[in-house]
């Protein structure tokens, strides 16, 4: 059975980000993950995840400014030392909240030398430095859609940026929503790549609502997993077309009470 994780940066939207981790536990979820914590102090939400009773296990890495568009810097040459002082921000939360594994966003960069080597010599750094203490890196293709200009998109061209790290604490971020929209073939993608996958993330396409919204058939892909023996964790980092626990009826087999 799948072991889903509230994404609280898409879910529960109705409160405040410190109540989601309490709403998550009462609608059955005893993981979360989020995407950007930083602007709440650690320790709050070390101490909303302990009294809710959740686990979390995913955020991001700091990804620039987002504010003026960017959508990371791990690939920006010129940025890599602003890149390591994010890692080691990103590695406080994380050992605060017994977080165990930190997404890195590649960023907006032409898909060219330059930019997938400093990809590679950042994700290496930051895959030796997370690994010292006990956390594993991930990295994960965005479609351009909702990304234009992306420089990570294809679950082949982030394997190549592994391959080239070539450090065993980096693995790939695999995001339903994102390889549907660019590459499909997704149960045998799943099942080709299943040992270098560190996290799986699931929306439907094309809006990014709850599963049963659009055209992926999600019964099919859970279970499918299941036979693959993936034992990770399934972030759920859809936008819920209504209120979010009304649009839970999909997860409900998967729950915990």
């Amino acid at each position: 059975m799948p072991k889903l994780a509230a994404n609280l940066s898409t879910l529960f939207t109705e409160l405040e980000f410190l109540e989601r981790f309490a709403a998550a536990r009462a609608a059955g979820f005893r993981y979360v993950e989020y995407q950007f914590p930083y602007a709440w102090p650690a320790q709050e939400l070390a101490q909303a995840a302990r009294a809710a009773g959740v686990q979390v296990v995913l955020h991001n890495l700091p990804a620039g400014d987002m504010a003026r568009g960017e959508r990371g810097i791990a690939c920006l040459p010129g940025r890599s030392r602003e890149f390591r002082d994010g890692v080691e921000r990103a590695l406080e939360y994380a050992s605060a909240v017994g977080c165990a594994r930190l997404n890195c966003i590649a960023g907006l960069a032409p898909v060219d030398r330059s930019h997938f080597d400093t990809l590679v010599a950042n994700v290496r750094h930051a895959a030796r430095r997370l690994g010292e203490a006990g956390i594993e890196l991930v990295i994960e293709p965005i479609n351009t859609r909702s990304v234009p200009g992306f420089f990570l998109t294809r679950s082949a061209q982030a394997i190549d940026v592994l391959n080239a790290a070539g450090e065993a604490n980096a693995r790939l971020q695999y995001d339903v929503f994102h390889m549907q929209i660019m590459e499909g073939d997704l149960a045998c993608t799943l099942e080709r790549l299943l040992g270098r996958i560190g996290h799986i993330q699931i929306a439907d396409v094309p809006d990014r609502h709850e599963p049963g919204t659009g055209e992926i058939n999600f019964g099919f892909l859970l279970r499918h997993l299941d036979r693959l023996g993936y034992s990770g964790w399934v972030g759920c980092e859809y936008n819920p077309s209504g209120d979010t626990v009304a649009g839970l009826t999909w997860a409900k087999p998967y729950l915990s009470p």
